[in-house]
């Protein structure tokens, strides 16, 4: 079996969707004989206490941390709290990758593979660096493809910027031993832009069936926030730039008098903003909460009759919200406002769970609210249907299979 560096931004304990993703594909390759180690960052993004005491991190050295998880190495190095300003970022990130290059070639030949998920998109250079060093292959993990999704949602807007960083894209997608990206969407476009289209792969991300899963509508956590009665709307998840609140905001002005609740549960970059707009408007029917542990997201989601999914303009074609397979395998459907063309309304078409709402339609995503309360009684076959859909096709066991198929091919 194969010698894996798992070379990833985000990672356990950082309690972050991306973190708990990584760790599982790291676990499940781990139950498939494959040897593990992990290289990222300490946790910055969303450190929790809870987490931390389950993973605790060990000082090695200046900048540099050691943590153990089920068995599996995982080496961190020191980040900045995360910020809004795409600058600070940016030179947060010239600092992780320098120290990952002096970390990878404090080795030699120790691995036969390496594993880098996107974002950024500069991991994929780094990565496959520390491969060439260690004489292994590299897969390089489209989660968002870059630099289009910064394109389009404005973060980069200087045309010399642009053009190195497709020149970038390029040279990351030709030097990898293979490209995996997790919607078909993106195969369609990363494709034509590698000289050997054939090394591009659709991958999926997956869903733990097991932790995620139905529990019953009247549980601790509704109990909790008063959520037992009415019909709620919920969001949880991260809250930034890839997602257009306007809608919601919209709904709950115009449904203020409706037994309808909206609940948003998260933190990101523009939570501040989101707080202030539901002041200033005076949306009573709108619940913000914090982060919530990942220990009871099967009982949040439970908390819901319907989930909620709304993409900005164009980044449902550059990403992809992979908490749309939570909320199915926790059987509830979702109404998401997204590009007709998207993965994520390819997804909601295929499981037969949910509504499909054009970007920017406020009066169509009311709509579908309405439809949804006036017909909340055939919901639960709705989420039936969604969770026998991620069993079949996005099951950690199942997902973890391809990627070993590909290590194996590879090697």
């Amino acid at each position: 079996m194969a010698r894996i560096l798992i070379h990833s931004l985000i990672f356990s304990p950082d309690a972050v969707s991306t973190a708990y993703l990584m760790a599982d594909l790291a676990k499940e390759l781990q139950n498939l004989g494959h040897s593990i180690t992990v290289l990222t960052t300490a946790p910055h993004y969303n450190a929790v206490a809870s987490e931390m005491n389950v993973q605790p991190l060990e000082n090695v050295s200046s900048g540099l941390y050691r943590s153990n998880l089920d068995g599996i190495a995982v080496w961190h190095i020191s980040m900045n709290e995360r910020t809004a300003s795409v600058s600070v970022r940016s030179l947060d990130y010239l600092n992780f990758h320098w120290k990952s290059l002096r970390w990878g070639w404090s080795f030699r030949n120790a691995f036969d593979l390496v594993i880098a998920p996107s974002p950024p998109l500069s991991i994929g250079l780094i990565a496959w660096m520390i491969a060439r060093w260690h004489r292994a292959k590299c897969v390089y993990n489209v989660q968002e493809v870059y630099p289009d999704f910064a394109i389009h949602q404005g973060l980069v807007k200087n045309h010399l910027i642009i053009w190195a960083l497709k020149k970038l894209e390029c040279f990351v997608y030709n030097r990898s031993s293979a490209v995996t990206t997790i919607a078909e969407r993106f195969t369609r476009v990363i494709a034509p832009r590698c000289a050997q289209p054939g090394k591009v792969h659709t991958i999926p991300n997956f869903v733990d069936t097991d932790f995620y899963r139905p529990l019953p509508r009247d549980n601790p956590f509704a109990r909790e926030h008063h959520l037992t009665d009415g019909f709620v709307v919920m969001y949880a998840g991260n809250i930034g730039i890839a997602q257009d609140w306007s809608a919601v905001l919209y709904a709950a002005e115009t449904l203020r008098h409706e037994p309808i609740r909206f609940v948003i549960l998260g933190d990101g970059t523009r939570r501040m903003w989101l707080h202030k707009e539901v002041a200033k408007r005076k949306l009573y029917n709108i619940l913000l909460l914090g982060y919530q542990s990942r220990e009871r997201m099967a009982e949040i989601n439970a908390s819901c009759d319907v989930a909620t999914i709304c993409m900005a303009p164009k980044a449902g074609w550059d990403g992809f919200p992979s908490k749309i397979y939570t909320t199915l395998a926790c059987g509830k459907p979702s109404i998401v406002s997204t590009e007709e063309d998207s993965e994520l309304a390819q997804i909601i078409r295929h499981s037969q769970c949910g509504a499909i709402v054009p970007v920017e339609d406020n009066v169509a995503y009311v709509a579908a609210v309405l439809a949804a309360y006036n017909n909340r009684a055939h919901l639960p076959v709705e989420g039936q249907r969604g969770r026998a859909f991620v069993e079949k096709y996005y099951s950690k066991k199942a997902v973890a299979q391809q990627y070993d198929q590909l290590i194996q091919s590879l090697l």
